[in-house]
């Protein structure tokens, strides 16, 4: 394990090893603004001091590990395609700085389109239980707490790994006084809780199996299967919370989630089909992709 330290080097050294960092990004197919990225969080940089070049002749500067480790980390990214975030430890999501590892999914800037469909679609609903289900990193509950102060936010994730770090950003951010954490699977945590829920978001795992091995290798290689992998055609986690979210949901719930390109013909049947759902909508992302699905939940279930 890394020493966490935060290590001395003079920004003569730093500055050296940016130029090295990003002739190397270019010459592997990196995006090289994912050094100036990288440095701006290990570095405590800003913006326009690396514009600037500014920090060339501070004498010391510090990091967050030694900048042997960060080179040889850099290294992986090259070779290894490990992700950049993964490196740094953190993502920006939202308004927060997500703290990520291996064990959970990187935050996506699309997915924040999730909590703005929600406060668009709980404007009619009193304060109440939210949940998150599959919550990895914790970013939806953490949205969800940001923009609903007078609710509770439950977050489930069947991986204690992952549970730990989204614990642990809600503690750092300040969130955790609003929110409860729960290791296992889907709404089961929440059995008590029945009927009660204002609204579900979900990210689920919603990857065909056969269509994993085809993602990038930064996906495929370093991110959590387990939150990737949705069965057969990708929608087996979508098809169980279709089915079994109306019991936890209040009338006029609001049902959201989000989903891969050219599933949303399927979702919204779906979503007929089961007979508990209505106004069903699909929404596109910021690239015009179909990626969310909303629906309320009728007083007849």
């Amino acid at each position: 394990m890394r020493d966490q330290r935060l290590k001395v080097v003079s920004g003569l050294q730093l500055w050296r090893w940016r130029h090295q960092a990003i002739a190397s990004a270019i010459a592997s197919n990196v995006p090289p603004a994912e050094v100036d990225w990288l440095l701006l969080e290990v570095a405590g940089l800003d913006r326009l001091a690396l514009r600037l070049e500014s920090f060339k002749d501070w004498p010391q500067m510090q990091l967050k590990f030694s900048l042997d480790d960060l080179d040889q980390l850099w290294q992986r990214r090259l070779h290894d395609r490990l992700p950049v975030q993964y490196i740094a430890g953190v993502t920006p999501w939202r308004q927060f700085d997500i703290a990520v590892s291996s064990a959970v999914l990187i935050p996506r800037p699309e997915t924040e389109c999730l909590i703005d469909l929600a406060v668009e679609a709980a404007v009619n609903l009193p304060s109440g239980n939210w949940a998150d289900l599959g919550t990895g990193s914790g970013a939806i509950a953490l949205g969800l707490a940001s923009v609903f102060p007078e609710s509770t936010i439950h977050a489930v994730d069947y991986s204690p790994e992952a549970l730990a770090i989204a614990q642990a950003n809600a503690h750092n951010l300040g969130l955790a006084h609003r929110m409860r954490f729960y290791q296992g699977s889907w709404w089961e945590p929440l059995a008590a809780l029945k009927g009660q829920f204002s609204g579900l978001v979900s990210n689920p795992p919603y990857i065909p199996t056969s269509t994993l091995p085809t993602l990038q290798p930064e996906v495929f290689h370093h991110e959590p299967h387990l939150a990737l992998d949705g069965g057969a055609d990708g929608l087996d986690a979508i098809r169980h919370l279709i089915e079994v979210s109306p019991a936890y949901l209040r009338t006029g719930g609001v049902w959201l989630i989000e989903m891969m390109a050219g599933q949303a013909d399927t979702v919204r049947e779906l979503l007929q089909n089961h007979g508990s759902y209505y106004d069903i909508q699909i929404h596109a992302d910021l690239a015009g992709i179909e990626r969310f699905a909303l629906a309320y939940v009728s007083a007849e279930w």
